[in-house]
């Protein structure tokens, strides 16, 4: 328990300030309302997902996304919190479509994989198919964050430094995990590359 709740409420707002606060652009309630909530969110993320970095990308882009469309937030319609958990529904549907679209990427690539005739002029295209269905399992493979940061990376287009600011881990550790997740990716692309095609 709070030793202090009268001292605290006197020097923070209370939640439907903090709301108004928030709809009126006041960074601070951002601040506010990321300390007070972000539990919340992170929870509804990591019920869907399980811990990892699609709930903390999740966490992220509900409030990324509540401040930049802040104009659509009404505090006489309802609290922030409901607001939040809206916002943050609809990222997880998003997360789960983008899921679904990479699972039937990789059947695709599977059925290609599998249908393809051999010895045929099409080689180079079998070989391009072969190569990303090895890249897709062995994503499989990796565990986290190494997994969560290369989805970012290659699936996302962002930048080491764009990784760093949103899983939280530090640039070197992002630039190593990339480095040796794709000497990995390589070796096992030779290994197996040149089994495929022997």
């Amino acid at each position: 328990m709070d030793p202090l709740p009268a001292q605290r409420n006197a020097v923070e707002p209370d939640d439907r300030e903090v709301g108004r606060r928030f709809a009126a652009g006041d960074e601070q309630a951002l601040a506010l309302a990321y300390e007070r909530w972000a539990g919340q969110i992170h929870g509804m993320a990591v019920r869907a997902f399980g811990p990892g970095p699609d709930a903390e990308d999740v966490t992220q882009q509900t409030f990324v996304s509540a401040w930049t469309g802040r104009a659509g937030y009404r505090p006489d319609k309802g609290p922030l919190p409901g607001w939040l958990v809206g916002v943050a529904r609809h990222k997880i549907a998003d997360t789960w479509a983008k899921r679904e679209r990479q699972r039937r990427e990789t059947e695709a690539a599977m059925s290609e994989a599998q249908a393809a005739p051999t010895g045929r002029v099409t080689a180079g295209f079998d070989s391009q198919v072969a190569d990303r269905f090895l890249v897709l399992e062995e994503l499989d493979r990796l565990g986290q964050p190494q997994r969560g940061i290369i989805e970012l990376a290659f699936f996302e287009d962002l930048t080491h430094a764009q990784i760093s600011d949103r899983t939280g881990i530090p640039l070197g550790t992002v630039k190593s995990h990339i480095r040796r997740t794709l000497e990995r990716l390589r070796t096992r692309l030779e290994v197996d590359g040149a089994a495929l095609h022997a």
